[in-house]
């Protein structure tokens, strides 16, 4: 149960950018508001909730910002209707793409997703068109913590697997065994993930040592991910640290 995964190094850095851009609170209300508005305000009864206020709490979201969206969602309060929406495709070099929204106009997120793609030398396809090269997976981030007892932890709790690199480590859970592992690693004394969620990957990835294709694959998760529509983008990409590097 070790290995390398820079995805989720890149994933953890384009985090703390989204958090400096101020977008990821927009994000996070908007999946509250979904969650409960889809499953009900109870987040005892609703595991998407309360995967949503786990992720706003280390986010250092206030608490009565959560509750106005939880109601929001819940009815008590008039808000917008955000619809899921995902769109696939293929970024720079034939890099799957998987962009997750949530939406109330869908022809603006659709013409802002396609204007990415094509800016940055990648093509929008049709629905399922990549989908096939992702797993569904549970996945929890922890940084600085004994991979040993972690590891431990992780085995005894019913984990899939544990990826560790650069002082991080991610355990992999199926998607119906996320809330079980996710509870005995808290009650092993691993309850501060830095994320902890239920997302999308990929089965394997595709290595830009081209560092022209790198910069546009990197710029084009910036402009997605800075969308306010934009929930999530998912790719099978990795580039080698010395380009990493160079494009800083």
């Amino acid at each position: 149960m070790a290995g390398h995964s820079k995805w989720a190094n890149i994933k953890i850095r384009k985090g703390a950018q989204d958090a400096k851009r101020g977008k990821i609170f927009t994000k996070l209300i908007r999946e509250i508001v979904t969650a409960a508005r889809i499953g009900g305000p109870e987040p005892s009864f609703n595991p998407r909730l309360r995967a949503a206020l786990l992720a706003a709490r280390a986010q250092n979201m206030p608490k009565d910002t959560m509750d106005k969206a939880v109601k929001r969602g819940a009815g008590a309060e008039d808000g917008t209707d955000y619809k899921e929406v995902r769109f696939e495709g293929y970024g720079p070099g034939g890099v799957a793409v998987i962009v997750d929204t949530l939406t109330d106009n869908n022809n603006r997120t659709v013409a802002d997703v396609r204007h990415g793609f094509n800016k940055y030398g990648g093509n929008m396809g049709a629905s399922g068109c990549v989908a096939y090269l992702f797993d569904k997976k549970g996945e929890l981030l922890f940084q600085d913590v004994d991979e040993e007892k972690l590891m431990e932890a992780a085995l005894e709790a019913g984990a899939e697997d544990m990826i560790s690199a650069d002082g991080e480590c991610a355990v992999i859970t199926a998607p119906e065994e996320f809330e079980t592992v996710r509870e005995a690693l808290a009650k092993a004394g691993f309850a501060n993930p830095l994320s902890a969620e239920v997302t999308l990957r990929p089965q394997n990835t595709v290595t830009l040592n081209d560092e022209k294709q790198a910069s546009s694959m990197l710029k084009l998760l910036d402009m997605l991910e800075d969308n306010d529509d934009v929930q999530k983008v998912h790719a099978n990409f990795d580039i080698p640290d010395e380009i990493m590097e160079r494009l800083g």
